[in-house]
This record gives C-alpha cells, structure tokens and sequence, in this order.
C-alpha cells in the first residue's frame, strides 16, 4: 500500500489531532453526481475562507465514479485546474479499481460484472452508444472501454491507496484490525467492510473512510464513515479537522 504523510504526526495525546497550521476536507463517495460535488466543495471553500488561513487540504476518499450520471466530468473537473484555496488529493475507490482491471484484463464477464454495478452510467457519461451498452455481449469489451480516454485511464492509476495526517489515516474503505499501518493491503483498503467497521481496536490513527453508506456519518473513537449515499440520496458529505476540532458539511438544503 502506498501511504502518503502530511505534515508531522501529532504528539500522543487522548484526542486526535491535525498538526498545527493545516486544516483538512475529506469528502465521501462521489459516485459520478458532479452536481453534488461541485456543490460541496463551493461549501468547503467558504467555510475555509470564514476560517483562520492555514494550509488547507481536500481528500477525495475514491469511488468517484460509477452509479450517477456524470463520472467523466468529475474526473475532468480534476484534470482542469481545481479551485484555488486547497491543494486536492485522489484516493482510489473499489469501482476505480473495478474500472482498471477491466481496461488491463477486458473480458465479457467483467465488462457485465462492471455495467451491473454503477458501470453502464459511466459509460454513457463518456458518449458510449446505448445499443452497446444494452447489447454488450455482442460486442468486444475493448469497443466500450475505448470511450474512456488515455487521459483519464491515467488519472486513475495516478490515485493514491492511503494518506496520514497527524493522527487521522484516510482510506476509502478502512482497513485490517491488527495489521500495521504500513503493512495494509491495497484490496484491504478499497474493499473492506467487516471486521473494521464494528471493531474497538485503537487502529494507531483515526480512519477516515467511506465505501459503506450510513443514514447519517458515523463518528466514532477510532473511525469516522461519511458515506451518506449521494447518488441515491442527494447528500454528498465532508468532515473538516482542524487541530482537534471536528465539524461536518453536506449538501442537504
């Protein structure tokens, strides 16, 4: 697993902490609602202005794509120049990584496995024909998958697995109890849903996560889940840190 670091980790402490001077975003599963995202993140950029100024960081947690209806304009907000007031960083989501093993290893199975799951609307935001997509076993795998620009294929692979800072660790899905942090495995990471999701452990960092969707965010002593669904139930969220101070943005009315 790759894990990046910013900034130094904070002293041990009983509360979780960002490092002084820096002040984070991290914003759960996009799923392909531009609208959402763009909307969230004009709300991020406000509450940072209305703030002390610091060195400001935006995680997006993976799963960027699939499911809604605009997964090529999200990724082309972020190949365009990102707004201003943070510096943006791509974690890889479990359909990111559905989406490459389709283009490394094209088969009729995957290409039906990926359309079942959120794929088809991916496509279609890419220009792919419906009568491709409705009668895909008839035509090669490569045929859809060449809709996808290189320019895009290669974002994709440039999203990270992991990130630390100070005390928190952001993942898209969560990871291995017991495991060390830099010992995790990739699949662990973009997949996982129990046993991390109902475990107790002190993990040696609050994950930050999404990938499994909740009604409301889940804040817990050693994770934090902000997965609320957004393609389904228009509410996109982000949790802000900022020393030890915790706080919560959506796009709800």
């Amino acid at each position: 697993m790759r894990l990046f670091g910013l900034g130094r980790r904070a002293p041990p402490q009983a509360v979780a902490a960002v490092p002084e001077g820096m002040r984070i975003y991290a914003i759960g599963d996009v799923h392909g609602r531009f609208d959402l995202m763009t909307l969230l993140i004009e709300r991020i950029a406000a509450d940072d202005a209305a703030r002390q100024p610091s060195e400001t960081h935006v995680v997006m947690l993976g799963d960027l794509i699939d499911r809604g209806a605009e997964s090529a304009q999200v990724i082309d907000f972020f190949l365009r120049d990102t707004p201003p007031f943070a510096r943006f960083h791509q974690l890889m989501g479990n359909h990111e990584e559905m989406l490459l093993r389709l283009i490394d290893r094209p088969s009729e199975e995957a290409m039906a496995h990926f359309l079942r799951y959120g794929g088809r609307e991916t496509f279609e935001s890419y220009g792919t024909p419906q009568l491709m997509l409705d009668l895909a076993d008839r035509y090669p795998p490569s045929a859809i998958l060449a809709h996808v620009p290189e320019t895009h294929r290669a974002f994709l692979r440039g999203m990270g697995d992991a990130i630390q800072v100070g005390d928190y660790l952001f993942v898209h899905a969560g990871i291995r109890p017991g495991v060390p942090l830099e010992d995790q495995a990739p699949e662990d990471v973009r997949w996982i849903r129990q046993p991390f999701l109902d475990s107790d452990e002190d993990h040696g960092a609050v994950v930050v996560h999404g990938h499994t969707i909740s009604a409301a965010p889940e804040m817990r002593r050693n994770r934090i889940g902000i997965d609320t669904g957004a393609y389904a139930s228009d509410v996109l969220t982000a949790v802000g840190l900022e020393g030890t101070e915790r706080w919560l943005l959506n796009t709800a009315a």
